[in-house]
């Protein structure tokens, strides 16, 4: 799987379009808005647009998923349904933060951990990761060893908790439970700033590393 990353938005959202090599299907991840400077990325990489993934329902992250998937036809999967507030409050989230009128959609498909996304040839894993909110998922995939986490985990930090429905001791639990045992190796693009890998984040994470002290 080849991944490229666009930054958008004011907040510098690592949204992402995921390439299956195979087939040339691809797959935009979170596109939380500058939606031209996507599509540019798109015709330069020549695929074959499938679906839109959605990590979460944050703004930054899902602000242009409503026009996308009205302007291309491209269906919609994700998140876990437990973040519908979330996507019920973009219009008011955009006010909040300044951003470009956004609006709610329906998914064409809610993702529940243990789910599988398929793009082209390639199948990845769904793991239902709450705590930043409480829908939050993240996909994975194992013949690539690489996972798009969303805004659970950091280079060097995790999400934060502080928003309604936010629980740190759930971040933290998820983080350890769902996203540790997939492997030191796997490679993950974070929902901000640069990748990392699980290996790295648990010998030097100050809030989840195994030294840090939390349960």
């Amino acid at each position: 799987m080849k991944v490229t990353i666009i930054p958008v938005t004011p907040f510098q959202q690592n949204s992402t379009i995921l390439q299956c090599e195979r087939t040339n299907k691809a797959a935009i991840v979170d596109p939380g808005g500058d939606l031209d400077r996507i599509m540019a990325q798109v015709e330069v990489l020549g695929v074959t647009l499938e679906k839109i993934l959605v990590t979460h329902a944050h703004i930054d992250h899902a602000g242009g998923v409503a026009e996308l998937s009205a302007s291309t036809g491209l269906p919609v999967e994700g998140p876990q349904r437990e973040d519908k507030f979330w996507i019920d409050l973009l219009e008011e989230q955009g006010t909040m933060f300044g951003f470009p009128a956004s609006s709610p959609f329906t998914p064409d498909r809610w993702l529940e951990d243990g789910d599988e996304v398929t793009l082209g040839e390639i199948k990845m894993a769904v793991r239902h990761c709450p705590g930043h909110t409480p829908g939050h998922i993240i996909f994975y995939d194992e013949s690539s060893k690489i996972a798009i986490v969303g805004d659970v985990l950091f280079n060097g930090s995790i999400g934060r908790t502080d928003f309604p429905r936010g629980d740190y001791a759930t971040l933290v639990h998820s983080i350890k439970n769902r996203l540790w045992p997939l492997g030191n190796d796997v490679q993950f693009v974070p929902g901000h700033g640069p990748v990392s890998t699980f290996g790295h984040e648990r010998l030097t994470n100050p809030f989840v590393g195994d030294n840090a002290g939390n349960s």
